[in-house]
């Protein structure tokens, strides 16, 4: 069985940084991705990043978020820095055992953890 679990819930402030973590259990995966969910808004791609380490991000994360992973340990880390109130959402950490070819479609991905809130505040 599959588990994905995060860490790193946080109160932060405005211009502050956080650092998400995501663990990996089961099986080995090939292909992470975070995803985040406001209040009253659809589910919307972070970053993403393949087996080979290539990342992808959000236009609005690019400069501020970095994605990195570590295989021996089956755990990705998402670093949010400059943090904005509107990065406040719940995070979510997903990951499919395949390449996922368009990395910013969450259908595309098999297996997601339970969610991590962050939320920046003054």
């Amino acid at each position: 069985q599959v588990q994905l679990v995060e860490s790193g819930v946080g109160l932060v402030q405005p211009g502050g940084s956080l650092r998400l973590s995501c663990v990996a259990s089961g099986r080995t995966l090939s292909s992470y991705a975070w995803f985040r969910q406001a209040p009253g808004k659809e589910r919307g791609f972070v970053a993403a990043i393949r087996g080979s380490g290539v990342t992808y991000y959000a236009d609005s994360m690019k400069g501020r978020f970095t994605l990195s992973r570590d295989n021996a340990k089956n755990t990705v880390y998402l670093q949010m820095n400059s943090l904005k109130p509107e990065d406040t959402a719940v995070y979510y950490c997903a990951a499919d055992p395949n390449v996922v070819r368009i990395v910013s479609f969450a259908s595309l991905y098999d297996y997601w953890g339970q969610g991590t809130q962050v939320t920046v505040s003054s």
